[in-house]
């Protein structure tokens, strides 16, 4: 098959490059290939060719940065920038070239591997399986501290590179390919330093995450690679949750697989992999009991036994010295979850008694949970106005509910950012603290088109009849504190009954925390009890949200991969769905 070569709009409007391989007989059937570091799409064209099933559609791009797609060599951002545009990418090869998501299948090698594993961690796709090889979950930098001496020169000198020490010898065993590799001009062999310390960090969350995938996957590692650490894709392919896996070693190879002497075996494998998932059924396992049994529920009990002695020593330390701090003081006194303290998070502005006690509050503010809050809630904001713009082009009255609205900034911040949009707004809570604090906020900022009220966010009657009929509703931070279903379950199908057919859902989940057990040793909630979380993956939100009546159509994820922001569109209106670029449910 020729191929073709195509570009494209990312996300943020960078352009990249991406080539095609369309048989000429109509098909159902995708593959997309993601290259290694600091290479491009033209390097797939031999396998390809090798692979040989002329039923099936590929696609393979030039990541930002690489190739010929637009953005400084070798660099990005930040590693999330990376991920987000694998989602854009897929998103588009659906959307212009009719591929359904269950019908793709993906094949990655090395950092793309990284990028690809992240990707179906966070947004959790409903692919048919994906293909790793030579996943650089662990590069071999060999410098002693090298990750932690990058961390301080990215600190305090500043944006940089990492120069490739390795050879092409060392990449494979075959003359011919290791000329070809360095004869090709559109190879750079620099990785900017954010991207590498980001790689380093997305590899420690899926290590240690692996149990959140239940997707078929074929791995495939080099027993000789110089470039990354077996022992870490052993690791991440033993934790994986999926039914269907597979794991092949190719003793004598090389990192670059699929340009090493033995490639053909290599292809044999995928091709067998990618026939045999096309012949099966689509059957993703149900998580609406994830809460009983499973990944996170065994994170979750392991939480409420006893933890080391040091965390008693931290507690100890943050209800004395660390009450200087006016955030963790707050914390003790309202709780670490309360709608008081994610107020004082999102102020952002470091505050105590004393100028140590504003020290230690500029660095509890800066944890990476309260980062991860603001950049949520900075995903909130746009995805709100998006949807309060789209309802009112629709021609449908902008009508909101909040139904767990704490002090309402967000949403009481956005209404008075769009006085041109006429909308109502009503902001529920059960605590009466937070009650006070909307109403005090709503006419802080001059507005009266807003109702606050007490409420539970958990009573089903009370949820469905809430009037006028709102278009748009919102739980944002909720159901990441409670980790039984069957209540989230019941509030998303009291807002199902609420919200008019053809309204959304925006919510938001939090797949991930690298704190997850200190704040469970440590920190108490608003009730006084220690604060145990139980992290939901993204599959399992989701199917919460589907089962209740909603169709997810978009999503935003902070660069670490912790909260997610999701917009859901109720079932029962002809209404198009939203022109998102992020994380569609299902068939595109």
């Amino acid at each position: 098959m020729p191929a073709a070569e195509h570009t494209m709009s990312s996300w943020d409007g960078a352009q990249l490059f991406y080539r095609s391989w369309i048989p000429p007989q109509p098909t159902a059937k995708a593959v997309l290939l993601f290259h290694r570091g600091h290479e491009h799409s033209g390097r797939w064209a031999e396998f390809v060719e090798m692979f040989g099933l002329n039923d099936i559609a590929i696609f393979a791009w030039d990541a930002r940065g690489h190739g010929r797609s637009t953005g400084e060599r070798g660099a990005a951002e930040n590693f999330g920038t990376m991920v987000k545009d694998v989602d854009t990418f897929v998103r588009h090869i659906g959307e212009h070239h009719g591929f359904a998501l269950e019908n793709m299948i993906v094949l990655a090698h090395s950092v793309g591997a990284v990028s690809v594993a992240a990707w179906v961690h966070d947004y959790a796709p409903p692919i048919r399986a994906m293909i790793l090889a030579t996943p650089a979950f662990r590069v071999r930098l060999y410098v002693p501290l090298a990750i932690q001496s990058l961390r301080l020169k990215q600190k305090f000198v500043g944006p940089g590179y990492v120069k490739s020490y390795v050879k092409a010898k060392m990449l494979t065993h075959d003359p011919a390919q290791a000329a070809l590799y360095d004869a090709d001009p559109l190879i750079f062999r620099q990785i900017a330093v954010n991207v590498l310390i980001g790689l380093h960090d997305a590899g420690t969350r899926l290590l240690a995450d692996a149990g959140a995938i239940n997707l078929p996957t074929l791995m495939l590692s080099a027993g000789r690679d110089w470039v990354v650490n077996l022992k870490a894709q052993r690791q991440f392919f033993n934790g994986l949750s999926s039914s269907e896996k597979r794991m092949h070693v190719f003793p004598a190879a090389y990192h670059a697989l699929f340009h090493e002497r033995e490639r053909a075996q290599v292809i044999d494998r995928v091709r067998d992999f990618v026939q045999e998932r096309f012949a099966k059924p689509v059957k993703p396992p149900s998580l609406l009991e994830a809460d009983k049994y499973g990944h996170t529920w065994e994170e979750h009990e392991r939480l409420k036994l006893r933890g080391s002695p040091v965390f008693a020593l931290v507690r100890g330390g943050m209800k004395t010295a660390g009450r200087l701090s006016k955030g963790i003081d707050l914390g003790w006194r309202s709780g670490f979850d309360s709608g008081l303290t994610l107020d004082y998070v999102y102020e952002n502005k470091a505050q105590g008694s004393t100028p140590l006690g504003r020290l230690i509050d500029r660095n509890y503010l800066n944890s990476p949970g309260w980062r991860g809050i603001r950049e949520r809630k900075k995903n909130l904001e746009t995805l709100l106005r998006r949807v309060i713009e789209k309802t009112q082009a629709e021609g449908r009255p902008v009508r909101i509910v909040d139904i767990a609205a704490g002090g309402g900034r967000y949403l009481l911040e956005t209404m008075r950012d769009l006085p041109e949009i006429p909308m109502t707004a009503v902001l529920r809570d059960y605590k009466p603290e937070n009650v006070a604090a909307a109403r005090r906020r709503a006419a802080e900022f001059g507005l009266t088109n807003v109702t606050v009220a007490s409420g539970d966010a958990f009573d089903r009657a009370s949820l469905a009849t809430i009037e006028p009929r709102p278009t748009i509703g919102i739980v944002s931070g909720l159901f990441e504190l409670f980790p039984a279903n069957a209540g989230v379950l019941d509030s998303l199908r009291g807002l199902a009954e609420a919200i008019e057919p053809g309204g959304y859902l925006i919510y938001t989940n939090q797949p991930w925390h690298p704190q997850v057990e200190f704040i469970a040793r440590v920190l108490r909630n608003r009730e006084g009890q220690p604060w145990i979380m139980r992290r939901r993956t993204t599959a399992e939100m989701d199917e919460l949200v589907r089962v209740a009546g909603f169709k997810k159509t978009e999503m935003e994820v902070d660069e670490w991969g912790m909260f997610t922001v999701s917009i859901a569109q109720r079932g029962g209106s002809s209404a198009p769905p939203l022109d998102g670029k992020n994380g569609a449910d299902g068939a595109l």
